[in-house]
């Protein structure tokens, strides 16, 4: 029961964020989202309704398994953060999912600043 509150608020926290947050061409939204064992990012335009450039943790090369979870959100933050600039995306609009800021979406955010994404 407890479990299941947690995702309802979760939800409605991500619905509420979303309302304010939208991606364009121009300013694309790169998105987070958390799982127990895995992160995923994906920076999206929200205009054409398509993903731009996306990486998780699922891909094996360079995810050694000893490695911490904030360890890999961080590992995450850095080669979208690369990916997006050989996209020619600069700046970007980030959505958190309705997680709370601190952790592994604090670990990938700040990673992904000091790869050069710009918000």
């Amino acid at each position: 029961m407890k479990a299941e509150k947690k995702v309802i608020s979760r939800e409605r926290r991500h619905k509420r964020v979303r309302r304010k947050i939208f991606g364009t061409s121009e300013r694309p939204r790169l998105s987070v989202y958390r799982s127990l064992d895995h992160v995923y990012a994906q920076v999206i335009d929200d205009n054409a309704g398509k993903t731009l450039v996306s990486f998780s943790s699922l891909n094996q090369d360079g995810f050694p398994s000893d490695q911490s979870k904030s360890d890999q959100a961080k590992a995450v933050g850095e080669k979208i953060a690369a990916l997006a600039q050989s996209a020619n995306i600069k700046q970007v609009v980030f959505d958190r999912g309705g997680y709370l800021y601190h952790g592994r979406v604090k670990a990938l955010a700040e990673a992904a600043r000091s790869g050069g994404l710009i918000f």
